[in-house]
């Protein structure tokens, strides 16, 4: 009697086992790789982050202690040029109204005093990012060839803070260099979708923001998509179309996820997305200076910087010798 027991209960067993559905064996298996993909993506941004406090650790050391006193700080880089510091290089600034300090590369090129809040040169840092991200900035500050956004708000605040100049300086694939200065530039705040306001343009870039404070300069026939304006151009991202004219931005957006000052789509979007090399883009999302090389190429390289208009050049400064601690490295 018991040897049929158990003959039975193996036979209900097996009949169960080949009853039993291959869909959910798939199931099980698919759910298990799904979990190791989820707690591979744990773990590397476990070592991420260890990684970048491993880096503020370091950035910190290296600051000096009396530029964290903000009764020393200067507002922006052209104060820390007029103060006699012409050396290229990071130093911790509070603009007027800025709750905070916060650390800023000070390019000593071009006359001097050149506050960086935009850099792109290899494509390693992503520009493709949503409002919150571009209002308080992203990217690697601190390394020669970093890639980063200052931040709208800190830009705000440092165009706030009396008249300013903007200065784009770029590069192509082939090595050419070009650039494109602007007077009276000027964003605004978050309330009003930090807009952009430019004044006159010289340089040998062509001038590519036209629209974001009048109609096409004498001679320039504009061929391209999208709309102009005659007063400022709010600030835009994927998630957060700004344009005065929706349906124009939603066009001049449709292919990018950057942020940006859509004024005549992508004739100057320095924020698109970073290709390898100059026609490699299948869309119309790339890094475009349209009054240089059309629409059609991404540019290589790009650096955007600000600086007050009333700059005055400080006295001579003699070059430190090698062995010389540098000026950029010294408290003041």
């Amino acid at each position: 009697m018991g040897m049929l027991r158990t003959s039975v209960a193996f036979l209900l067993h097996m009949a169960a086992s080949l009853a039993a559905p291959v869909p959910c064996e798939e199931t099980v298996v698919r759910l298990e790789a799904e979990i190791q993909g989820l707690m591979k993506v744990i773990d590397d941004q476990h070592r991420y982050v260890q990684e970048l406090h491993s880096s503020q650790v370091q950035q910190l050391a290296h600051i000096p202690n009396t530029h964290l006193d903000p009764e020393n700080l200067h507002r922006d880089c052209s104060e820390v040029f007029a103060d006699g510091n012409v050396a290229s290089g990071l130093y911790v600034i509070r603009p007027g109204g800025s709750p905070t300090a916060l650390s800023v590369y000070c390019d000593m090129n071009n006359g001097g005093g050149w506050t960086v809040f935009q850099r792109r040169r290899d494509g390693k840092e992503s520009f493709d990012r949503a409002w919150l991200e571009y209002k308080h900035g992203f990217g690697d500050l601190y390394s020669p060839d970093g890639e980063f956004w200052l931040g709208n708000e800190p830009l705000h605040d440092l165009t706030s803070q009396g008249n300013h100049d903007l200065r784009i300086d770029m590069e192509d694939f082939e090595g050419n260099q070009r650039y494109a200065e602007y007077k009276k530039f000027k964003v605004d705040d978050e309330k009003d979708q930090y807009q952009l306001h430019l004044g006159e343009y010289t340089g040998n870039a062509g001038d590519a923001l036209a629209d974001v404070y009048g109609p096409p300069s004498a001679g320039q026939r504009w061929t391209g998509p999208g709309l102009g304006s005659t007063s400022g151009v709010k600030f835009s991202t994927c998630d957060k179309l700004n344009d005065s004219d929706a349906g124009s931005n939603g066009r001049c957006i449709r292919h990018s996820r950057s942020g940006w000052w859509f004024s005549r789509c992508d004739s100057g979007n320095l924020n698109g997305h970073y290709y390898k090399g100059p026609y490699q883009a299948m869309a119309d999302d790339r890094v475009v200076w349209y009054t240089w090389h059309g629409w059609s190429y991404s540019i290589k390289s790009v650096v955007m910087m600000v600086r007050a208009a009333d700059l005055e050049h400080p006295p001579p400064v003699i070059a430190p010798l090698p062995g010389q601690l540098d000026p950029a490295q010294r408290g003041r």
